[in-house]
């Protein structure tokens, strides 16, 4: 099954051109967001994140676009990956969901994944295309597991990725990533990363360590990964030892370490010209902006609120890379302008921790998801353990407003 499966997740020359034509396409939406307005909530869901009874402290713990945009993918402490589909009418274009009553989320998850443990990371093929389901995959790390390649349709397991340490037992890759042209997988492991063949499910693999003999290098657990979007042959990986370090992606050389993350490097993606890198860390108030082709010093920081928590939390760059938006512990989302590196607006997402934001691939939207982890006390009664709001552990889809004061999506959302 693996063999024939993994066939069908390859990138074609149409596919390309539908993704890329999509995306210059959203050009002239984001060019009219004003981001001094707050958006608006266009969906939300929260409810089906509390029918287990055996976890009624559900969390979200992060959320991310398809490369078509079609969806977005939410991954939860249940050990669990939603996928939500944006609904579209007969022509194709978004369209507002009927207004959900307050107890209730706006529609269910078209499809449900259940891992057998702890999700440390997920990415979605970089062709994804909605209108061609072999290419209607994902990949996720789970912890004692290999990776797995999910149908993003069926929710069938396509195939595996399996990493063997010296005791000849599975390694569970800490971070993933496709590389841009969709035929490699890179995994993070302990000083270690790990380049998979898409096309070659199995235990084949290629083996690189991050630290040099003399114990230089980019040590600890490898925590993430990203691609330069330039296609200049690079990629960045962050690392719990509180470094960022970029490599050449063909044979993995180490180019530059980049020290400065008060704490464990928990995410690091590109500018979308290539030239400049943000990094965010655990318990670090600050994503960190370096200029890859001069790294002597930090270029400037964006403030975030994550002092007091352990979570991952997640930022994003719009399109046309001029904002970048981050999460925090204040429920707040922060809007920041990347050429003068100066705050912009922020708006109220969640009561609770924003762990994931995500724009949207090409039109005026974000996604943001919500939680963190309660712990009810011996004298507290489960009714009040699991007294939530609407706004708390969640997954929610903003609309923005245009420079014009209309709303940006109204011609895109069929209104």
């Amino acid at each position: 099954m693996g063999d024939e499966a993994a066939e069908q997740a390859g990138p074609t020359p149409d596919s390309t051109a539908e993704v890329e034509g999509t995306a210059s396409d959203g050009a002239s939406y984001w060019s009219a967001v004003q981001y001094n307005v707050a958006p608006y909530r266009t969906y939300n869901f929260f409810k089906q994140f509390r029918t287990t009874a055996s976890n009624p402290n559900n969390f979200l713990k992060g959320v991310k676009w398809s490369p078509d945009g079609s969806c977005v993918l939410a991954c939860s402490d249940d050990n669990s990956l939603r996928v939500f589909n944006l609904p579209y009418d007969d022509s194709g274009s978004p369209v507002n969901a009927p207004t959900p009553m307050e107890d209730s989320d706006s529609y269910e998850a078209n499809l449900v994944v259940s891992e057998g443990e702890s999700v440390y990371d997920y990415s979605w093929y970089p062709y994804m295309s909605a209108s061609n389901p072999d290419l209607c995959v994902f990949a996720t790390s789970t912890r004692d597991h290999p990776i797995h390649l999910w149908d993003a349709n069926s929710g069938q397991l396509r195939c595996t990725y399996r990493a063997y340490d010296a005791m000849d037992e599975i390694a569970a890759a800490f971070s993933i990533g496709f590389n841009p042209n969709g035929n490699r997988i890179f995994a993070g492991y302990n000083k270690t990363i790990r380049v998979f063949e898409v096309h070659r499910p199995g235990r084949d693999f290629e083996q690189y360590s991050t630290t040099l003999g003399n114990k230089e290098g980019q040590p600890g657990i490898i925590s993430s990964i990203a691609f330069s979007p330039s296609h200049s042959g690079m990629l960045a990986a962050g690392s719990y030892s509180q470094t960022s370090a970029i490599y050449r992606e063909d044979n993995m050389e180490l180019l530059y370490v980049l020290h400065g993350q008060e704490g464990g490097v928990t995410q690091v993606q590109f500018s979308k010209d290539g030239n400049y890198l943000y990094s965010g860390g655990r318990k670090d108030p600050y994503v960190l902006c370096w200029d890859v082709r001069k790294t002597v010093d930090i270029v400037y920081k964006l403030y975030r609120s994550c002092e007091g928590t352990n979570q991952r939390i997640q930022f994003d760059i719009e399109p046309l890379g001029r904002y970048l938006g981050t999460g925090g512990q204040d429920g707040l989302v922060h809007i920041y302008d990347l050429q003068t590196g100066e705050w912009v607006s922020s708006f109220q997402a969640a009561l609770d921790t924003i762990n994931g934001f995500g724009f949207h691939p090409f039109l005026p939207m974000a996604a943001t998801s919500s939680g963190h982890r309660r712990y009810v006390g011996l004298d507290d009664s489960e009714e009040e353990s699991i007294s939530l709001s609407g706004d708390e552990n969640c997954v929610s889809i903003w609309s923005f407003y245009s420079s014009t004061g209309e709303d940006t999506a109204d011609g895109v959302l069929g209104n």
